[in-house]
């Protein structure tokens, strides 16, 4: 994302950060006008700051350093994904200290992510959005205004406890399937061409499940468990019982129990063969 960012903003300055060289390295090797800082003086130069971190606790914590060094109407993007509760909460604190904040969570595949095709869903003023749709175009290809703050995040994690489900029956058919004589590679296919496709078939179902294709740093259980707690956490607060959800936490936990919680989720189709 950075790198799209510095690719195609060529005359814009971007600062950057994180934990990790081997996260920074090849979007200063990119070129552009890319430097790097501390996340107080990233704040302190900054128009617009863009986040993406693993969880609401890390957005709470990134806020909380940069939050007394942001300069007045400063732009705070968020493409984590983070409980819709934490996030209004932040985005209070944001206003307060003269900014403006939109979660903008992101959807898709790492290719997207490489390509410049992400889904982007974002909550927030709309002014503010239309202001900054140019960044927001250099990451995406979708790109959703959601409705107020936290709409984003609202519209990010249903869409991931979708997802979640419809990998876990696309497993669950792939095992059948093969138990009962039918080679996976034609079922997929059928399923393409009927009413059971759809773009979690083409991409997770054909390059992850039917491949047995589970990378780590993708993806990961882990991360998918996270989200679908906050799609638990969201449906109780509005008083709806998710039994999907709650189905697919069960899942979750049991590939965590097998070591299998740093691998790309779809991983869980190996509890077919472990159980």
């Amino acid at each position: 994302m950075c790198r799209n960012l510095a690719r195609k903003l060529p005359q814009t300055k971007v600062i950057i950060y994180d934990r990790s060289p081997e996260a920074i390295n090849p979007v200063l090797a990119a070129g552009g006008n890319v430097t790097m800082s501390v996340p107080e003086e990233l704040a302190r130069q900054s128009d617009v700051i863009l986040l993406s971190l693993p969880n609401g606790d890390a957005v709470e914590q990134v806020v909380g350093a940069i939050i007394d060094s942001i300069r007045p109407g400063t732009l705070i993007i968020d493409t984590s994904t983070s409980p819709v509760d934490t996030t209004r909460q932040i985005a209070k604190r944001i206003e307060a200290a003269g900014g403006e904040y939109l979660d903008a969570p992101i959807a898709r595949t790492r290719a997207a992510a490489e390509n410049g095709t992400l889904s982007i869903m974002v909550g927030g003023n709309r002014a503010a959005f239309e202001q900054v749709l140019p960044i927001l175009e250099c990451m995406g290809e979708e790109i959703s205004h959601c409705g107020p703050v936290g709409s984003g995040q609202v519209v990010k994690i249903l869409n991931n406890m979708v997802l979640f489900q419809t990998v876990h029956a696309l497993s669950e058919a792939l095992a059948i399937a093969s138990l009962a004589g039918v080679d996976g590679s034609v079922l997929f296919d059928v399923f393409s061409k009927g009413s059971a496709d759809s773009f979690a078939l083409r991409n997770h179902g054909c390059k992850a499940l039917l491949a047995g294709d589970f990378p780590p740093r993708a993806f990961s259980t882990d991360y998918a468990r996270k989200d679908n707690a906050y799609a638990m956490a969201l449906a109780k607060s509005v008083g709806v019982m998710p039994e999907g959800a709650k189905l697919l936490d069960e899942v979750f936990n049991r590939a965590q129990e097998k070591s299998l919680g740093e691998f790309y989720f779809p991983v869980f189709h190996r509890l077919h063969e472990i159980d």
